[in-house]
C-alpha cells in the first residue's frame, strides 16, 4: 500500500496514543484470539505465511504483560478462536478448526493454560464478548469482570479491526448500559495488537476478489481509530 494513502488516512483520521498505568484501578488484561491459527507462522489459511514484525511485536508484548499480571496476581483472560470442524466462519475460509491445533494459544504463552490468575474462553464466532454467552444466558466476560470488580481492561490481541475491535465496541456498549457497575475503562495497548497483510496485489494474484485486500498497516489504523471513535482508551505505553 503507498506510503502516501496511509499517510493522509493518519492525517484526517488521526489518533491519540496516551500512557495507561494498570496500578491505579482494579485492572484486568484480556488476550484476544492470541492462537496458533492467526500468529504462528504458516500454522493454517489466516495463519502469517512469513515472519511479521507486527504480530511478533503483538506477543512479545502480550506475554511481558501477561507474566506480570499473574505475578502481581491481577486477573487475565484470554480468548481462543475455536470452531466446529465443517463450519467456516464466512467470509473467512476454514481456520482455528478445534482439534486442529490451530485453535490452541502461541507457544508463547502456553504457559497461560496453567496460570493461576488466567481463565480461558473458547468462542466460536468473531465477537468475544457474544462467543462467552453461556446456554443459561450468563456472560463470562461479565461475570469475570463482576468477580474481580474490575475498573479497567486492558485489551491486546488479533485482529486490531475484527476481533479486537468487535468485542471492544460491544464491550463499550455493555459498560454503558450498566451490565458491569465497577467498569470504567476499557484500554487498548496499540504495541499488543495486530492484524493480517494482505495487500489487494496479492489478494488478486491469489485469484480472490479485489474486496479481499487488507493492507496491514492500514486496516491496523482504521480499526483503533474506529476503537477511540467509541470511547475507547487508546494506549501507547503501559507503565509497569
Amino acid at each position: 500500500m503507498p506510503d502516501t494513502l496511509l499517510s493522509a488516512v493518519r492525517e484526517q483520521l488521526p489518533i491519540a496514543l496516551g500512557g495507561f498505568d494498570p496500578r491505579k484501578g482494579r485492572t484486568g488484561l484480556v488476550i484476544v484470539d492470541e492462537v496458533n491459527g492467526f500468529a504462528t507462522v504458516g500454522a493454517g489459511n489466516l495463519a502469517p505465511k512469513v515472519p511479521n514484525d507486527q504480530v511478533s511485536r503483538m506477543v512479545s508484548e502480550t506475554d511481558r504483560l501477561a507474566r506480570i499480571f499473574e505475578e502481581e496476581g491481577w486477573p487475565i483472560l484470554a480468548f481462543l478462536d475455536s470452531h466446529v470442524p465443517g463450519k467456516p466462519e464466512p467470509p473467512y475460509p476454514p481456520h482455528c478448526e478445534m482439534g486442529s491445533g490451530e485453535e490452541n494459544l502461541v507457544p508463547a504463552l502456553e504457559w497461560l493454560e496453567d496460570a493461576r490468575h488466567a481463565t480461558l474462553v473458547r468462542k466460536d464466532c468473531i465477537n468475544g464478548f457474544v462467543g462467552a454467552i453461556e446456554p443459561d444466558g450468563t456472560n463470562r466476560v461479565v461475570e469475570w469482570v463482576k468477580a474481580n470488580r474490575l475498573e479497567a481492561l486492558l485489551v491486546v490481541g488479533i485482529c486490531t479491526d475484527i476481533c479486537v475491535m468487535d468485542f471492544v465496541l460491544t464491550m463499550l456498549s455493555a459498560r454503558n448500559h450498566g451490565m458491569m457497575p465497577t467498569l470504567k475503562d476499557i484500554v487498548v495497548y496499540e504495541a499488543g495488537c495486530s492484524t493480517y497483510d494482505l495487500p489487494r496485489s496479492v489478494a488478486e494474484d491469489l485469484r480472490l476478489p479485489s474486496t479481499a485486500a487488507h493492507p496491514q498497516m492500514l486496516t491496523h489504523h482504521l480499526g483503533l481509530y474506529f476503537m477511540a471513535s467509541r470511547g475507547a482508551v487508546l494506549a501507547g505505553e503501559v507503565t509497569l
